[in-house]
């Protein structure tokens, strides 16, 4: 099994549209050059901010192999690939070309909300399948689940190549149980940015975040200095810089906020797929305001 360094800032990247809808392959491409040159140090490609549930086949192979082609190796590639259908997943593990690739984001199965049991077997199974290291994704808000403590640390024990999950629980206390009790080598990366400099202050390795895409200095920064214990600092300007702005961003639901946040930029047309739909003009207008200290 091939290692992944995950440490510090991972892009949970958006899909830029086009106004018919269509992939805008143009703006990708100046989203991906934008997180190279901002020491980003990997990009999350198909997870949950880019509205991958709307996307076909053929387009979620054709934005992973733009991507890939487009960051040539500078740094790594993480792929999201998750589901509720685990013998479907397992197949795909297997047979699926992932060159290029260095890692795979795997979100807990949604809708049909197994037990404690169901989640460990299931991710045992992608364990099996998977030549790549796998990273766990607990995001109960929108899957209807919470893998508990107890669960994550069960598959980081039996599965080798389990390296991480992604927590965006939203618990603290849960975080914490799992870095304290972790074996070596499995590590702990916020998913919620809000709480990245908590995250990092309890043990975890970093943010696999949503404001980065348009804000990635800003997110390596912070990041970085709470890696180093300058956490009270990092803290500090988060609240102080980012606390209105990470409210507006996700007031109307995530990829809405930090689209419209991007089309203020000019970087992509602000374009989401149904049954998603941009922010109201009224939380535009405030994300609006709230750019001008930033410019």
């Amino acid at each position: 099994m091939s290692k992944v360094d995950l440490r510090g800032l991972g892009v949970a990247l958006i899909t830029p549209f086009k106004e018919d809808n269509s992939v805008d392959f143009e703006a990708l491409s100046r989203l991906v050059r934008f997180h190279l040159e901002s020491d980003t140090d990997y990009i999350v490609a198909l997870g949950t901010t880019a509205e991958t549930p709307t996307l076909s086949k053929k387009e979620k192979d054709d934005v992973v192999r733009f991507i890939v082609e487009e960051v040539g190796g500078k740094i790594p590639v993480v792929m999201g690939l998750g589901g509720n259908n685990t013998a479907d997943l397992a197949s795909d593990l297997k047979n699926s070309d992932f060159s290029g690739i260095s890692a795979i984001l795997s979100v807990t199965p949604y809708y049909n909300k197994p037990t404690q049991e169901g989640l460990y077997r299931h991710y045992c199974a992608l364990s099996q399948a998977s030549s790549l290291p796998l990273i766990l994704y607990n995001v109960p808000g929108r899957t209807g689940v919470n893998m508990t403590a107890e669960t994550t640390l069960r598959l980081a024990s039996d599965c080798d190549n389990i390296v991480a999950i992604k927590e965006a629980s939203g618990d603290l206390g849960q975080i914490k149980s799992i870095i304290d009790k972790a074996p070596e080598g499995f590590h702990v990366i916020s998913g919620d940015d809000a709480i990245t400099t908590d995250v990092i202050a309890l043990g975890g390795i970093g943010v696999i975040s949503v404001f980065a895409n348009a804000f990635p200095r800003e997110m390596v920064w912070l990041v970085k200095n709470a890696l180093e214990g300058n956490i009270a600092e990092a803290r500090r300007k988060m609240n102080a810089d980012f606390d209105t702005l990470f409210h507006l961003m996700f007031v109307e639901g995530n990829p809405a906020g930090v689209k419209c946040l991007l089309s203020l930029k000019g970087m992509i047309h602000n374009e989401l797929r149904l049954p998603l739909v941009p922010v109201s003009e009224n939380t535009l207008l405030e994300i609006k305001k709230e750019l001008v200290r930033f410019s």
